[in-house]
């Protein structure tokens, strides 16, 4: 059964030749990459999880993704779907050309091009699938500077609430009038509050991500609203309540709040196992509410200090705090955390030799500066030690290089007596066989110095043998019917028998063989074929043993 793949934009079937990774939609005339899978199993993976993601379910998209990664890590279109359900990333119509662009509906502070998935399925994709990633790339890029470009003009939030507005049927439902009234009851106690129908009823006609992206990272609390356990996994309102979370692991001063009625707290969303819900159906529940957010705003304003260090700021948000925490992070060993707080900070300023610090010790898996001068390694070709010595003041660059000095003179003192042992052996060997291995033994010395210059040295060996030994490749064109047939190496006669059509031989000629003889039972003298030393002879028997070609490959 031929393999079908759907449509990253629209959903439709794409046309593609077998074997090809690029193919157009038969409906959108988009052109895209695909999956490089022969498997049943796996394309129906694919195809479940972008028809999840055209219904902007991109958690559990995401998480078919990862399974498909789980299997292969090799696969660049599985990768590709993490980065679009990371962005929430919906296909529409351009206006103007009636192409299928971009939206998103998950804006971050990560730029695309340093996300970890983003890059493996560019080392894992071939040259027009990598070109296609590329230009889309640029257009999410482009989209999330906008996007950032407005959120950052926006005044912060004190409390974000999260509800469905309307059912299935279009009607009004209780979640937007109960939101509505906590909205008027907090705005009354002189909380900001982002409220969907209020905050942006002056915004139609405008994309709501920037404004939302905003609320959702400036609020210092949410108020997830539900009346129906279907209410709280509603796609919209999981988007925003599940994003909030993830932004609660990276702030611990944030706190939101499940709110429900008319149904079992059981029934709330597994997520929210660990939160503090309130029922709405209980007397006071507005004001134990109010009371929890002024505890919460209250004790973040306790908690800063009356004078503070200076610290670098600019318009897009506290860079010294980001690298303060990727620091905390490395201590707690929480590399991919810590490698996230240096890249946010990247993302505002690309010349902070500090965060690229912090990159390298991601990179080398120490928590103390100081251990970079402890571990056996040569990181001095890492892009990061690079841009550290680049944009560091003199200070820091000293000291990371004189780190790189003590962690080498480690290296090579480990692997030295291992590698002068080799490199000992390269002019006692004789065999190809040795030579691959004492080939391999360079290569799995890594980065020390000269081990790829000695693994290429094997090659070139391996290479000269070949071209002194030759090898003999006897191929017949035709069944050799009218004797039995054979060949003569070094005196040695080799009787094949009979042979058919399409058979083929190889034997590897020993160094210095001048001649070979071919010959069979009914002639008493052999035929003799001298030999010019030339890797490959290959000889061509058509109709009988008598009539052949012989030219060197």
């Amino acid at each position: 059964m031929a393999i079908l793949f759907k449509c990253k934009m629209c959903g439709g079937t794409i046309e593609f030749e077998e074997g090809a990774t690029v193919g157009i939609c038969d409906s959108c005339g988009t052109r895209q990459t695909l999956p490089n899978t022969n498997d049943d199993i796996v394309s129906n993976l694919y195809n479940r999880a972008n028809n999840l993601r055209l219904k902007s379910e991109f958690d559990r998209a995401s998480k078919i993704y990862e399974e498909i990664v789980n299997k292969d890590d090799s696969q660049a279109e599985a990768h590709w779907g993490i980065v679009l359900c990371k962005y929430g990333i919906e296909y529409v119509d351009d206006p103007a050309t009636g192409k299928k662009i971009p939206t998103c509906h998950r804006a971050s502070y990560e730029a695309i091009r340093s996300d970890a998935d983003f890059q493996a399925a560019i080392d894992y994709a071939d040259p027009m699938q990598q070109e296609i990633y590329e230009n889309e790339a640029r257009a999410i890029d482009r989209l999330q500077k906008g996007i950032l470009e407005i959120a950052k003009e926006e005044k912060p939030f004190d409390v974000f609430i999260c509800y469905k507005e309307t059912d299935e049927g279009g009607k009004r439902t209780i979640d937007s009038t109960i939101a509505n009234d906590i909205y008027y009851q907090l705005s009354q106690e002189g909380f900001k509050v982002f409220y969907a129908a209020i905050t942006l009823e002056d915004k139609l006609g405008q994309e709501y991500e920037p404004y939302i992206f905003a609320a959702l990272n400036s609020a210092k609390v949410m108020l997830v609203i539900g009346t129906k356990p279907d209410y709280f996994n509603a796609v919209w309102v999981k988007n925003e309540w599940s994003r909030y979370l993830k932004i609660i692991k990276n702030d611990r001063n944030k706190l939101l709040i499940p709110c429900y009625r008319d149904m079992d707290a059981y029934d709330l969303p597994e997520e929210f196992a660990h939160l503090q819900a309130q029922d709405m159906s209980k007397i006071g529940f507005i004001n134990d509410i109010t009371r929890g957010i002024k505890k919460v705003i209250r004790q973040e304003e306790n908690e800063m200090p009356v004078a503070q260090a200076p610290v670098v700021m600019n318009e897009n948000g506290n860079v010294t705090a980001l690298i303060e925490r990727g620091f905390m992070a490395l201590e707690d060993k929480e590399w991919q955390k810590a490698d996230e707080f240096f890249e946010q900070a990247l993302n505002f300023d690309a010349k902070i030799a500090k965060a690229y610090l912090g990159k390298l010790m991601v990179n080398c898996k120490v928590s103390h500066e100081e251990d970079l001068a402890k571990i056996v390694s040569d990181y001095s070709a890492n892009p990061n030690y690079s841009k550290i010595l680049r944009f560091g003041d003199p200070d820091i660059v000293v000291r990371v290089e004189k780190y790189m000095q003590q962690s080498l003179a480690l290296y090579k003192s480990e692997f030295r007596p291992a590698f002068e042992k080799a490199r000992g052996q390269f002019h006692l060997l004789k065999t190809i066989e040795e030579y691959e291995a004492l080939k391999n033994e360079f290569i799995s010395f890594g980065d020390y110095p000269e081990a790829k210059e000695w693994a290429e040295k094997c090659d070139e060996k391996i290479e000269y043998i070949k071209m002194d030994r030759g090898t003999l490749k006897i191929v017949f064109d035709s069944d050799v019917r009218e004797s039995d047939f054979g060949i003569r190496i070094c005196g040695k006669d080799i009787r094949l028998g009979r042979v058919s059509q399409g058979k083929v031989l190889e034997y590897q000629l020993p160094a210095g063989q001048q001649s070979i003889c071919f010959f069979n039972t009914s002639y008493a003298q052999p035929h003799r074929i001298n030999i010019q030393r030339k890797s490959v002879l290959t000889i061509h028997f058509r109709s009988t043993w008598t009539a052949y070609k012989v030219w060197a490959e």
